[in-house]
Parts: structure tokens; sequence; C-alpha cells
């Protein structure tokens, strides 16, 4: 598995395998994309920990809703994630953020 965080109010929009940009006549399925029920909180941003099948190696994240994302975001099209991290990396991120949060404590 590969992970990365992403902020509250953007979702997945294209996803990219070795071979190019996810087929699902080709793999006969979606990409296994997960959100976790862990956040942190960066600078004030909730940043949702997400988990991904290691056949892809790159995704677009885009605001879900341009009109409710913040004015700096609404200048943001949509951004091509190129370095997923791995679950080590992911734990350090968690052990070293401002605060980190579960569903459950009410991060969401």
């Amino acid at each position: 598995m590969k992970y990365f965080f992403l902020s509250e109010g953007w979702g997945v929009g294209r996803v990219w395998e070795f071979g190019g940009l996810w087929n699902e006549m080709s793999w006969r399925r979606k990409p296994e994309i997960q959100q976790t029920n862990l956040c942190i909180l960066e600078n004030g941003e909730r940043l949702w920990l997400y988990s991904v099948e290691d056949a892809v190696i790159m995704l677009e994240v885009r605001p879900v809703d341009p009109a409710l994302s913040s004015p700096a975001s609404r200048s943001i099209g949509s951004v091509v994630l190129k370095r997923l991290i791995t679950g080590e990396q992911a734990i350090e991120l968690l052990c070293k953020a401002e605060s980190c949060f579960n569903k459950t404590d009410g991060c969401g």
C-alpha cells in the first residue's frame, strides 16, 4: 500500500498506473483508494490520510466543490500528486503533526 494526505474538501480525480491513465475496462475495476479514519492538523487545516494500492503511481486531486473551498484553493483547479508515501513515512508524519485525530475523536 501507498499513502497520501489530502486536504479536507478535496477529492481524487484521474489516476495513473504504470501503463498510463487508469483504465477501468482493462483492470475491470476502479483503483483501490480509501480515506482512513486518521487526520492531522497542519497550519489550521485538516489533512486526511488516504491509502492507495501499489499499482497507482500518480493521481490528480481537486476541490470537491470549488465554490465552498477556501479562497486560496479556488485559484487551484487541480494538483497532480506524483510522490506517494510509504506506511513508515505516513506514521512519521502522523507522529510529527501539530495534532492527530481519529474520526471518532471529532475530526470530521
